[in-house]
């Protein structure tokens, strides 16, 4: 069951060019949080739709969040000061499962700090690859953190500044064709996801897909952040906020 909870912000601070992470405390939201989810937040007066962030980290009470200012709710959610009041809704959606024992995680631009999460709470069950894409070196996010849990990270970036030049797919294509893994676990673009899914799809690996839609209520009443998928031979619409965010790639119609 999610939680509304006016939490105590510990601490915010930028991490790149209009990204920032911010830490709260938000009691039973974070110790209820499963990687893959996402919190609904309260951004400021003026603003009356809340802002839907996943959940980068959490550690007791206190849960992360890393987003990019991309309006006045998330220029209002940066500007947040340690022991400002923050109201927050969650923990809500469905989040990604633990299926084998050799895992790869896949993130891209803003879709990455989810990831670190589900790595580190999935690093005692599995042996966990990360591949991480970003449009050049100035936009690198959490790459210590992911290798600190994970037993190999690999950078990718669309000019070549750091790592492989070029998307995901090159590395995760040379990952497969070395090695055998049970499952891969992924967040970003849909264009990313898709290419992820596919490419799965020729190997015969299962992945599971984080999808991003804009979102209204985020408790799955307002219908606003549908998405076709399929099952057993029939399409229908679900739900990112409350079906998802996390499905299986078979199941959504690119």
């Amino acid at each position: 069951m999610p939680h509304q909870y006016t939490g105590t912000v510990s601490r915010v601070e930028p991490l790149g060019p209009d990204t920032f992470l911010l830490t709260a405390d938000l009691g039973q939201i974070a110790l209820q949080a499963a990687p893959g989810q996402f919190v609904h937040i309260r951004c400021g007066e003026g603003n009356l739709l809340r802002r839907p962030i996943s959940i980068c980290d959490v550690s007791g009470t206190e849960l992360t969040v890393v987003f990019e200012v991309k309006g006045s709710g998330t220029q209002w959610l940066s500007q947040r000061k340690r022991g400002d009041p923050l109201d927050v809704l969650g923990p809500l959606g469905h989040g990604f499962a633990c299926r084998g024992s050799r895992l790869i995680v896949i993130g891209g631009g803003i879709g990455v700090p989810p990831m670190l999460y589900t790595a580190k709470a999935f690093a005692g069950k599995a042996e966990i690859t990360a591949v991480l894409g970003f449009r050049s070196q100035d936009r690198i996010l959490l790459a210590r953190e992911f290798a600190s849990v994970c037993q190999k990270v690999i950078v990718a970036t669309d000019d070549g500044s750091n790592g492989v030049q070029g998307p995901v797919t090159l590395p995760l294509e040379t990952l497969f064709r070395d090695g055998a893994y049970d499952d891969v676990l992924c967040c970003g673009p849909r264009p990313m996801l898709k290419a992820v899914a596919e490419l799965c799809g020729k190997y015969g690996i299962a992945c599971q897909v984080s999808m991003e839609q804009r979102m209204g209520c985020g408790i799955g009443a307002c219908l606003v952040c549908s998405c076709a998928t399929k099952k057993d031979g029939q399409e229908h619409m679900s739900r990112v906020c409350k079906d998802g965010p996390v499905f299986d790639a078979g199941e959504v119609v690119w």
